[in-house]
């Protein structure tokens, strides 16, 4: 099944259940934010949020009366996460504060750039697990236990976070994927797999890589003050 989405490309990776706040300058996607407010009472007011491969999120200016999207070459990431609008602050500027949050994953098909002011895609719809699954059960177990060790390493309360993991497997693989210091690229790796159970096998493995590193670096004795000066003459 395919259908139609607005997109916002980011520099980042939504993921489903996650928020998303953005702060809504560009005189297109104020374009897109007012679609969306438009819309019938009951229609999905949400956009598709896809991480730049390469390029840049805001388009150079371009001539007069060029507003648009393809005011610059942006390459996409070919997984997103549809954003729901769940919230609209209008500004003083004619901008928006907005918050979102991530709901369903989807592999774009083709993009139009010249539809409308902002980029438009057909997508397809990508499966979600349902149902019990014994394995990701078994998986999202190891995946908290060393999800808290990492936290442990990075954060001054990991208290904080650790107590609030949620149990349902596929919900946490997303909280992982989003809150760990993971490069683009491994986020963009993590929303692409398909099943609950392959996720999690890639988080752990990702999270002993990260822990490892962690406890490597913090294992070096070097002071400070070598840090923040400059190198020492040969």
């Amino acid at each position: 099944m395919t259908a139609r989405l607005p997109v916002f490309p980011l520099g980042t990776v939504l993921f489903p259940g996650l928020v998303l706040p953005l702060h809504i300058f560009e005189e297109r996607y104020r374009a897109l934010v007012r679609h969306l407010v438009g819309l019938p009472e009951g229609a999905p007011r949400e956009f598709g949020v896809v991480a730049i491969r390469a390029g840049w999120e805001v388009a150079p200016a371009g001539p007069p009366g060029r507003s648009g999207a393809a005011g610059g070459e942006v390459t996409l990431h070919e997984v997103g996460c549809t954003a729901e609008l769940r919230q609209v602050t209008e500004l003083a500027d004619g901008g928006f504060d907005i918050v979102t949050v991530g709901r369903r994953r989807f592999r774009i098909a083709e993009v139009d750039d010249a539809a409308a002011p902002y980029l438009t895609a057909e997508v397809e719809w990508l499966p979600e697990p349902a149902g019990a699954d014994e394995v990701a059960d078994l998986l999202a177990a190891r995946v908290i236990s060393v999800f808290r060790q990492y936290l442990g390493l990075v954060r001054p309360d990991p208290q904080e976070i650790s107590e609030q993991l949620p149990e349902d497997p596929t919900v946490l693989s997303h909280l992982v994927a989003a809150t760990a210091a993971l490069t683009v690229d491994d986020r963009q790796r993590l929303l692409a797999i398909d099943d609950t159970a392959g996720r999690l096998r890639a988080e752990l493995r990702l999270l002993h890589r990260e822990t490892t590193l962690l406890r490597e670096v913090r294992a070096v004795p070097v002071p400070l003050s070598e840090l923040a000066g400059p190198p020492a003459p040969n």
